[in-house]
């Protein structure tokens, strides 16, 4: 069995933010691999499916982005689903809008979504980043990662969406480069031009990208 994370905010408020779209990147799967309704559980919402003939679970915690681990972490234990077969797909300042990037295990860089899954899981699961691009300068990114996506946004952030769901056998397969290059090539970022800190981790002085509310 697999499972498959999505992070975010819950709430209205926050469904079109910047920060949501692991959110965006979860429901789009789920709805093209045709899992079942979400329905509340383990301090989330939780769907059920198959993928590459894989059971599959779908999984959006309810606990504001800080305390993802918290939810995530029930789940998983009792699901028995051991971290390397856990997929976490959440947004990147430090990626340019509609670049991916796959790894497995490594540090926070930053993102206290994946810093709290750290603390009840270990490294050693999959974390999927989504780019969202970076304002320019630290003091802006509350801002910019709390605000909705643009209408232009919807030029690259839907197919990008669509190409996540349709490649997920190959990731969920072990083939992660295979991959990244299928989202590649059926959702091409709007921008090819390499963001600051765009390796397979971020600075070590990257400023913490989580304003959420407690």
């Amino acid at each position: 069995m697999l499972l498959l994370v999505g992070l975010g905010n819950p709430g209205r408020d926050y469904a079109g933010n910047r920060h949501n779209i692991g959110f965006m990147a979860l429901d789009r799967m789920a709805g093209v691999h045709g899992f079942s309704p979400f329905r509340e559980k383990f301090q989330g919402e939780l769907s059920q499916g198959e993928i590459a003939q894989e059971k599959a679970l779908a999984f959006r915690p309810l606990t504001y982005m800080n305390d993802s681990g918290r939810a995530v972490g029930e789940a998983a234990r009792f699901f028995k689903v051991p971290p390397e077969r856990i997929f976490v797909f959440y947004d990147e300042l430090d990626l340019a809008p509609g670049k991916l990037r796959v790894k497995f295990g490594g540090g926070a860089a930053g993102h206290n979504g994946i810093r709290s899954i750290d603390s009840h899981l270990g490294p050693d699961f999959w974390r999927i980043r989504l780019g969202i691009g970076h304002p320019g300068h630290r003091d802006k990114v509350t801002g910019h990662v709390l605000k909705d996506f643009a209408k232009q946004d919807k030029a690259w952030l839907d197919p990008l969406l669509d190409a996540i769901a349709e490649a997920l056998p190959l990731l969920v397969a072990g083939e992660e480069e295979s991959f990244m290059t299928k989202v590649a090539l059926l959702a091409p970022p709007p921008s090819q031009e390499k963001e600051p800190g765009e390796g397979d981790d971020a600075p070590a002085g990257k400023e913490n990208q989580e304003p959420d509310p407690d």
